[in-house]
């Protein structure tokens, strides 16, 4: 369902205009958008997290799940024993948990809109967050950190200093906050995809129900079903692939069977 929030292109062009609206920089006489982006090739999708989506007790299992991960992980751990690092991983590699993926670039969030063949019937979305206006509802210690480090987003070993455990982050407020966080650069996949995550205080919190109350944070840009194909293949001469997204022979397999794959009549 389409909302105030929801802003519906038609063409290439109006497309590039809202997605790079409001990046001038006056300070800085820059370019710099402030917006963290998230792809959905069907505007049904919502921003569950992998986590809620399990169902049942979820937030019971949190815990475990990663316990597990760490546990079975060790010839993969990370470099630092941080829980960041480690709930980094274990989204990375398809362990549900309460993160979500975005992407500093656009274009790669339009990859993920426009990615599935099969979906190319139906409306797809950016969802474009403002990664700096989010920073003022954090808690006051968060939020200082950010101002002292000169960033708007956390790293992990920034976010570690504060907080140690996901116990401590669900008793830093009693409002709900959320969090975007750089994940290390664990492999190419992360690098290649501007990669970024995101995350509530609590593992039941919604982002978008967060959101839906401080239109000021965010917005939705719908791609039109009928504009999906010049999309794809404006990404295609823009290199925005499945070979450059997911390097390697399963990124490799994924582009050549899309590119290969007839246009439905």
């Amino acid at each position: 369902m389409e909302t105030a929030k929801d802003i519906r292109v038609h063409s290439w062009a109006e497309l590039n205009e809202e997605i790079f609206k409001g990046a001038w920089q006056e300070d800085i006489g820059r370019y710099r958008s402030p917006y963290a982006y998230r792809g959905v090739p069907d505007t049904t999708h919502d921003l569950k997290t992998s986590l809620v989506r399990l169902g049942g007790s979820f937030e019971r299992l949190e815990g475990n799940l990663l316990r597990n991960f760490i546990k079975y992980a060790h010839r993969d751990a990370t470099w630092d024993n941080s829980i960041w690092n480690w709930l980094s991983l274990a989204q990375h590699h398809g362990l549900p948990t309460r993160l979500l993926d975005w992407t500093y670039s656009p274009l790669v969030a339009l990859h993920f809109v426009t990615e599935d063949l099969e979906k190319f019937d139906c409306d797809g979305a950016i969802w474009c967050v403002d990664f700096i206006k989010t920073g003022e509802y954090l808690p006051d210690a968060l939020r200082q950190s950010l101002v002292d480090e000169n960033a708007f987003v956390f790293h992990v070993q920034l976010l570690s200093q504060f907080v140690s455990s996901l116990q401590e982050l669900d008793d830093l407020s009693h409002d709900e906050f959320m969090i975007f966080l750089e994940p290390p650069s664990l492999d190419d996949r992360i690098v290649n995809q501007s990669a970024l995550f995101s995350f509530m205080s609590s593992p039941t919190g919604a982002l978008d129900e967060w959101l839906a109350d401080k239109p000021d944070l965010y917005k939705r840009i719908i791609v039109s079903a009928s504009l999906k194909w010049e999309v794809r293949d404006r990404l295609d001469q823009f290199n925005i692939t499945e070979r450059v997204l997911f390097p390697g022979l399963d990124g490799l397999g994924q582009w050549l069977k899309r590119q290969y794959s007839p246009k439905p009549k």
